[in-house]
């Protein structure tokens, strides 16, 4: 089963409804959004249409990171070394239950986690991680993890297996890791040598894309470049052929 979304709301919420089964709600990364527009957007989506989302930045993101200053967050200076990074920290765990709240009230199941380029493998951001995902109440969410830091293949499958988390890659620059029937796919059109999110995928893109999705029973894929919207559109349509 391949599924195949957009990663936010590229045109209107009614025409995202009405083309996809599916969408990542990005807006979460930068803040949450309130309850009750989520609630919202969950009634207006038809009833077998998929919400998953982003944990906020507050989780992974340290406060020096510019993804802050676009959402206008202002951290207290003597509290910055108590965000992101997956610290065990309260602020960390807040940000959590902010998310999980919004997760709860979209009625969504999977939660992507996406880790900055600094959070690369040490024996501190390792042990961070086995904290925090221990401690949530993660009831019978689907957690996605996708690492943007230098990490060892071996050490990422290590974690996975351990804390029970899905891989996540964009398939154009690497495979996954996880052991597992179930893959969550996110396409920055970036194949190698092109600006990230600026390309536009061809049929021999897709193509290919239609192989790496045969590896698994049940995919996700999640279009997150400038022409998502008609680039999932093509590829759900090689599908349907």
């Amino acid at each position: 089963m391949i599924k195949v979304g957009v990663c936010g709301f590229p045109r209107s919420h009614s025409v995202i409804f009405a083309n996809f089964k599916l969408v990542e709600v990005q807006a979460t990364f930068y803040k949450p959004v309130l309850k009750s527009t989520a609630e919202r957007w969950r009634r207006a989506a038809p009833g077998d249409f998929e919400f998953s989302l982003k944990a906020w930045q507050l989780i992974t993101h340290e406060p020096r990171s510019p993804t802050y200053r676009k959402a206008k967050l202002k951290i207290d200076p003597s509290k910055v070394s108590r965000y992101g990074l997956f610290r065990p920290t309260n602020e960390v765990f807040e940000a959590w239950s902010a998310t999980d709240a919004i997760r709860r009230a979209l009625d969504a199941r999977i939660v992507v986690f996406q880790s900055p380029a600094s959070f690369g493998e040490s024996p501190e951001h390792i042990k961070n991680m086995h904290e925090f995902f221990h401690s949530i109440d993660r009831g019978d969410t689907i957690m996605v993890w996708e690492p943007r830091g230098e990490w060892n293949r071996n050490t990422i499958r290590a974690i996975c297996e351990e804390l029970n988390l899905v891989h996540c890659v964009d398939p154009f620059a690497g495979q996954p890791v996880s052991d597992t029937d179930f893959g969550y796919l996110r396409l920055h059109g970036s194949p190698p040598g092109k600006r990230m999110y600026h390309y536009t995928y061809t049929e021999t893109d897709l193509q290919f894309l239609h192989e790496r999705c045969r590896c698994f029973s049940r995919v996700y894929v999640l279009f997150n470049n400038y022409t998502m919207f008609d680039d999932a559109l093509k590829f759900r349509a090689m599908i349907k052929r």
